[in-house]
């Protein structure tokens, strides 16, 4: 039965683009000039059947092109094709509703379709994240490496010519987006940026003279790492971002950061902060010296920065168009990323007390095997409130808290412990009870069984029959790849006894 009005169409419709601003650039149809000829009386033409459904398959075809777009990672391209794939969609409704002889039932099926194409792409995305995260776990286990980085990169020998030797408060606009960012930093943010910049202190004697060698500005890597990870060497994010500086894998690879005796390079400080170095160098060559640019390129993706570079030639970040052409995170992380480097210049002007302890390192010779974590409880709150354990690890990226150091290796401490070890860490009550939690919280590793795939097995049945393993384990020990962690029948898996 045909409706008395396209409303709920229409209504409907608003749900089957993705969010976008390219809808702002859909296209329109040109309006004829007015014509003060007399008008014959019109005479309505037949409905043209055929040619709409011709018009319906062209809309499909173009969201899904769009659909595609995306899932390659041109986001730019893809929002570009679905919002004039939806703009269209509208149109054709209105011209259905304007013929008795339309039937409507085919766009509610074309948006059926497109709306569970949505659906599906959204579902894969978000599994893929899953996934992703499940295939880092086993490089959460790691064994210390002993590979240096390669110190030397092509890249780094080029300076970036805009900000050497030029003072950034010069190149950082104080606009209403900045002005909001320092306010968050103040706010509901200060606490982040305080524990930032402790935690940037004692890596300060690594990082800051590779950003000097380049002639970059030490403000906006300390506002980098606060933003990317409170300046925390370990930080991993659920999209396998990794390290202070949150490269991602292939970002990594391509920028020297690649596996090295069991250590992912993404965690060493130093060796990021080159990549880091390199990667804006590339990215001020692309996109015609642009510091905000350069910047939106590391979160919201080269290829996209420089779809929007060619398309408004000239334009600055903050022109609407390409910024709001930006997701909302790349809007908000631009603008704090310069925030906190104006705070870290500017502390005073704003009623910013920076921490000023004592960053200085030194090393100490392990006397007995012990964990980062049994060192951090033993040491306690001996000038610090909070306690090391975050210091310990950032100054030690290459053990896991729960991995035991064998004796006689050096570890790096600050020297404000001084003779903290010594005391606290050798003997005595506390220490057996570092011991006895950290045995509680690394309990020991199952004995494996070699399993024989059967007919109905899925990675993830096995995975919760046994009880004691996740998937993305289960598959890490076997080398068996996400997303689709495929299996066959007669397989044998390495399985941990659970029971």
């Amino acid at each position: 039965m045909r409706p008395r009005s396209i409303l709920p169409i229409l209504w409907a419709l608003a749900l089957v683009g993705l969010p976008s601003c390219a809808g702002k650039q859909a296209r329109t149809t040109p309006q004829p000039q007015p014509d003060s000829s007399p008008v014959p009386a019109a005479v309505e033409a037949p409905f043209d059947a055929a040619g709409f459904d011709e018009q319906l398959a062209r809309i499909a075809r173009e969201y899904e092109e769009g659909i595609d777009l995306l899932t390659a990672g041109d986001e730019v391209g893809g929002e570009f094709k679905i919002a004039n794939a939806g703009n269209d969609l509208r149109e054709a409704a209105l011209e259905c509703e304007s013929h008795p002889d339309c039937a409507v039932e085919p766009i509610f099926d074309l948006m059926d379709r497109l709306l569970a194409l949505q659906s599906a792409t959204i579902n894969q995305q978000a599994y893929r994240i899953d996934a992703m995260e499940a295939s880092i776990e086993s490089d959460l286990e790691r064994e210390p490496g002993t590979s240096p980085f390669v110190s030397s990169m092509p890249e780094l020998g080029r300076t970036v010519s805009l900000l050497k030797g030029t003072d950034l408060r010069d190149l950082i606009t104080l606009n209403a987006p900045v002005k909001a960012a320092i306010h968050d930093w103040l706010t509901w943010m200060r606490p982040m940026l305080l524990d930032s910049y402790e935690n940037y202190g004692y890596l300060r004697a690594k990082v800051a003279p590779v950003y000097e060698e380049a002639g970059l500005p030490e403000a906006l890597l300390f506002a980098m790492m606060a933003t990317e990870s409170g300046a925390k060497v370990h930080s991993f994010s659920r999209a396998g971002a990794a390290g202070a500086l949150q490269f991602m894998p292939a970002t990594g690879r391509k920028y020297g950061l690649t596996v090295e005796g069991g250590f992912d390079m993404r965690l060493d400080p130093v060796a990021s902060t080159r990549a880091n170095v390199a990667y804006l160098n590339d990215q001020f060559s692309a996109l015609n010296d642009s510091l905000e640019k350069a910047l939106a390129a590391y979160n919201g993706g080269e290829n996209r920065m420089k779809a929007l570079e060619r398309r408004h030639d000239g334009a600055s970040l903050w022109d609407s168009e390409v910024y709001y052409s930006l997701p909302a995170e790349t809007r908000e992380y631009v603008p704090r990323i310069l925030a906190a480097a104006w705070l870290f210049l500017h502390p005073e002007g704003y009623g910013l007390e920076l921490p000023q302890g004592d960053t200085a390192t030194t090393t100490v010779e392990l006397r007995e095997d012990i964990a980062l974590g049994e060192l951090a409880v033993c040491l306690g709150q001996a000038g610090n409130p909070r306690g090391w354990f975050r210091t310990l690890r950032n100054l030690n990226p290459r053990y896991e808290p729960g991995q035991r150091i064998p004796a006689g290796t050096s570890v790096e401490v600050p020297v404000a412990l001084g003779t903290s070890y010594e005391e606290r860490c050798l003997e005595g009550e506390l220490l057996t009870r570092a011991r006895e939690l950290h045995d509680a919280s690394n309990p020991a590793v199952p004995e494996m069984i070699r399993y024989t795939v059967r007919r109905g097995d899925t990675l993830n049945r096995i995975a919760e029959r046994q009880g004691c393993v996740t998937l993305g384990e289960l598959a890490a020990l076997n080398g068996i790849r996400p997303p689709r962690f495929v299996i066959h029948v007669g397989q044998v898996l390495k399985v941990p006894s659970c029971r």
